[in-house]
Parts: C-alpha cells; structure tokens; sequence
C-alpha cells in the first residue's frame, strides 16, 4: 500500500472520528450507555477512573484488533487503526488532560481555540443530568463560542 493511500486512510479515519464521537456521545452515552457515561457528569469523580473511561477500553481494543489483523500497514484497515488511534490520543490529552485538568502538567492555556473547546464543554456540564446538554463534540467548536474566547484574549491583551 503506498504511503499516500495510507496517511489519506489515517486522514480520513480520524476526521470522520469526530463525527462518530459526536454521534456516540450525543446517542449513546446519553442515551442508553449513560449508565457508564453518567460517572463523567458526576462531579467530583471519587476515583482517579470513571466507568466513563470504558470507552476508551473499547477503542483501544478495536484500534489494537485492527493493528494486528492488518499485517503491518499491508491493510486498508491498519491505517483506520491508526487513525483511531490519534484521535484516542488527542482526545486524551485535550479533554481528559486540559478540560477535566486529569493530567497535572496542563493546566491552563492562552490559546484562544482551546479556550473556546474548554467553554464549550464547561457547557456542556451545565447539566449533570442525561438531558439538556449541548456541544456533544471533541474538536469541533461552536462559532459562538470562538467568538467569545477571541474577545477575552483581546480583553486580557489589553
């Protein structure tokens, strides 16, 4: 498989992985898995784990099972692997790691992008309950909340 088909697949996958982290998120988790996503709305989280983090057990497991079945990128569906795999390691560090502040060297940040994406999803914890929630999404951030990230940095510039 050459190199380019291979980093479009990997394109391709985690692009369309924020799609599906919407969909999930928005469908199932605050659907009929709340039962596993509810620990995340709870408030301080009791243990350094969250039944929420199942999810990323279940990613992990595909994004491996894709890996080994896919005969070292000889596959198409090595480099979905991949692709998974990138967007379970963003999501990490951006949401696990600066939003809910799990990881202790990331604190705080001036980026105003970040900064919107961490509004967005103090949002979306308004509601501790299963309804009501808005801003379902990893990467992608409303425009409102861009606009409102951009005017504290202005006002922070000054």
């Amino acid at each position: 498989m050459s190199l380019l088909v291979s980093v479009l697949i990997t394109l391709a996958t985690f692009s369309f992985m924020e799609f599906w982290a919407w969909f999930m998120h928005k469908y199932v988790q605050h659907g009929p898995l709340w039962v596993l996503h509810r620990s995340h709305h709870v408030r301080p989280s009791p243990r350094p784990f969250e039944r929420n983090d199942w999810f990323f057990a279940i990613y992990g497991a595909l994004s491996a099972g894709l890996f080994i079945t896919g005969a070292n990128g000889q596959r198409w569906w090595f480099w979905v692997g991949v692709g998974i795999a990138l967007y379970g390691t963003v999501y990490f560090f951006v949401h696990d790691g600066l939003i809910h502040g799990r990881l202790p060297f990331w604190k705080k940040t001036d980026n105003v992008y970040l900064r919107a994406l961490n509004m967005a999803h103090k949002m979306h914890h308004k509601t501790q309950g299963r309804d009501h929630s808005e801003e379902f999404g990893l990467l992608w951030v409303s425009p409102k909340y861009l606009r409102l990230a951009r005017q504290q940095a202005g006002k922070k510039a000054r």
